[in-house]
């Protein structure tokens, strides 16, 4: 058989496949353009080149500049490549050079999504299901949107589906080199992040388990065979991929475990309203909540039932788990979710920014939605149930395609309707949205369009934003301090307390759902506009910052506060008069926590920190607020909100 009629086959057998793939291909080269970029595009980058240099025999230069980026336990086996295509492309500008990085990306998303497909259609022979599998795996909104600019979270979300794919592969074959080829994945993936050990001690976990039920010597020693090749396939693949090992790899080594045992990075996250410090821990349904809100309900709603049904067949048949077989690698799919939740909570892992360093754990979350689809498709005599189950898949599907379409370019931000979406204003203040400062890009192009001709004088940078943007128009922003040199100068606000009146004339807001998350203003008309607003007299509080009561706001003032007063966090606890007002999630406090970063709802002008936060609607009988200093030693006070007077609590 030639070639060609061996392609052509293949092709017959999978049309469907390549259609999917097409209309991704389709969609994706007509939106990559629309998409922001992140802060760690350009050090991912940095990292990858100091990688290759060294690689290429600049060794002690490369391995110190290496060091000296500071996120040295970064593996580049993904951005080598993308590095290695803009070198080929001869690309100079950062606009280009981002956008080949995302449009990569999001072809390397793609790639896993037929990876996905071909383990579903090894797992039960049904095109159908794989087809299904593979366009529910593409389909999700904040994960689609990551797949373009994130190069981190996303391709190590594709490698973990494809290391799975050759985990089954090599159980199903149960040869030494199927046990290699899944040995030198599981070392990429653990490349792209440490979290792949997880899949790595599952695979040696289950040959363990198959050393124990092994009915002969010769059984056992394939057994211990595969393992053993498996295990130094990983370990060498993972050591030849990351040259920082190379001059001592196990004191390095055990150096990275306990960088990313508990990462560093400081940070906080809006979760339920209230601001987590993300070196403290998370409370223990941060990610169950983080992944029901933001994912598909009808994906849900299958992962649950195929978690069910593995439960029940395990419980059925509990002598069919040693073995290696459908149900243990089901069992397998439900176990990595759970470890993996359990360890973030108990080890008090580093996760923010909601929960995209997890986003690996949507590979199983989605083979587990298979599995619920396909019990409910083969339950004897249930036609009706066969179609109303992939009637619901097919109704999820448009549903989040219609979500995407909707809030594109924002699908980042997608929350399903579980969430609260529909009171303006109280999305952003319940979870992280903007943490990436995805939405600039839009704000600059918003402005440009209002203000066709001219330069523009902006308060705030944003580099990384505008260099997304056309040389033409990047080049009309120009940064200024001095906000009384009368000429037009405009500064990007996050939070939606902050879009108020007076805006700046041919204003842009930003929107997503009844939430606004950007506006431009005149910093000179807002800032006096706001000290014009305030209340006449003392302020109710004078400590870290004067607090004045104006109706329904509050509105703190700093004076002279400097840029790391940015990232000050503050309570803002309410009180109501009846219990029975709060958010039910709330009500076993007996307050509302709305705890504030400063950085998320406020604006800096001539050195003067303004932030406003804006009361709930219900009667409030007081509120407490206050605030960590340097020392970490907290100042509190209350004040009732019927009266004029602060009642000092410490």
């Amino acid at each position: 058989m030639s070639v060609a009629s061996a392609v052509g086959r293949l092709a017959a057998a999978h049309w469907a496949l390549l259609a999917v793939c097409a209309a991704f291909l389709l969609v994706g080269a007509l939106v990559f353009d629309d998409y922001s970029t992140w802060p760690d595009d350009q050090h991912q980058r940095r990292i990858a080149r100091a990688t290759l240099d060294y690689l290429a025999g600049d060794g002690e230069r490369a391995f110190d500049q290496l060091i000296n980026l500071g996120d040295e336990y970064y593996g580049a086996v993904f951005d080598a490549p993308l590095l290695l295509v803009e070198r080929t492309l001869n690309l100079s500008s950062n606009r280009n050079i981002l956008l080949s990085r995302h449009l990569l990306t999001h072809l390397f998303f793609i790639a896993s999504g037929v990876a996905c497909y071909v383990l579903v259609l090894r797992l039960f022979n049904n095109r159908l299901l794989a087809l299904v599998a593979m366009v529910l795996f593409l389909l999700h909104p904040r994960i689609y949107a990551h797949s373009f600019f994130n190069s981190k979270d996303v391709p190590f979300l594709g490698a973990f589906m494809i290391a799975l794919y050759l985990t089954h592969r090599a159980f199903r074959r149960d040869t030494l080199a199927a046990f290699i080829l899944c040995g030198v994945g599981a070392g990429l993936l653990v490349n792209l992040r440490i979290m792949g050990v997880l899949l790595v001690a599952a695979v040696l976990a289950l040959r363990a388990l198959d050393l124990a039920f092994a009915g002969s010597a010769a059984a056992r020693k394939r057994v211990l065979l595969s393992a053993a090749g498996f295990a130094l396939a990983a370990a060498l693949t993972f050591h030849a991929s990351l040259p920082v090992l190379w001059t001592d790899p196990f004191g390095r080594f055990v150096e990275l475990v306990r960088v990313f045992g508990s990462h560093p990075f400081q940070t906080y996250n809006l979760f339920r309203g209230e601001w987590l410090y993300s070196p403290d821990g998370l409370p223990f349904d941060y990610l169950p909540v983080w992944v029901g809100l933001t994912t598909p309900p009808a994906t849900l709603l299958l992962a649950l039932t195929g978690a069910v049904a593995l439960a029940w067949s395990g419980l059925r048949r509990p002598r069919d788990i040693p073995r290696n077989g459908p149900l243990r690698f089901g069992i397998l799919l439900l176990a990595l979710p759970v470890v993996t939740a359990v360890a973030v909570v108990a080890l008090e892992n580093n996760v923010y920014t909601g929960w995209r360093q997890l986003y690996f754990l949507y590979a199983p979350v989605l083979l587990l939605a298979v599995i619920g689809l396909r019990w409910l498709a083969s339950i004897p005599r249930g036609r009706w149930m066969r179609a109303g189950a992939y009637a619901l898949t097919g109704a999820g599907a448009v549903a989040a395609i219609v979500s995407m379409v909707r809030i594109h370019p924002y699908e980042f931000s997608y929350f399903t309707v579980l969430t609260d979406r529909t009171t303006p204003e109280r999305l952003p203040l319940r979870y992280t949205i903007n943490y990436w400062d995805q939405f600039t890009k839009d704000v600059l192009e918003g402005v440009l369009d209002a203000h066709p001709t001219g330069d523009l004088f902006v308060a705030a940078s944003h580099t990384i934003a505008r260099q997304m943007l056309p040389r033409d128009d990047r080049e009309r922003f120009i940064n200024t301090r001095d906000f009384r040199s009368g000429e037009r100068n405009f500064l990007e606000l996050v939070h939606p307390g902050l879009c108020a009146p007076p805006l700046a004339e041919g204003t842009f807001v930003s929107r997503i759902y009844a939430a606004t998350l950007y506006c431009v203003v005149d910093p000179v008309v807002y800032f006096d506009g706001i000290r014009r607003s305030l209340p006449a007299g003392e302020p109710l509080v004078r400590s870290s910052f004067d607090i004045y009561r104006d109706g329904r706001e509050l509105t703190y003032v700093r004076d002279g506060c400097s840029p790391e007063d940015i990232a000050t966090r503050f309570f803002f606890h309410v009180v109501p008069v009846h219990v029975g007002d709060l958010p039910v999630p709330n009500r076993r406090y007996g307050f509302e926590n709305l705890d504030h970063v400063l950085r998320q709802g406020s604006v800096r002008i001539d050195g003067n920190c303004i932030a406003r936060v804006r009361l709930p609607d219900y009667p409030i009988a007081s509120v407490r607020t206050g605030q960590f200093d340097e020392s970490g030693r907290l100042w509190e006070v209350e004040f009732a909100l019927d009266g004029d007077g602060a009642v000092s609590v410490r």
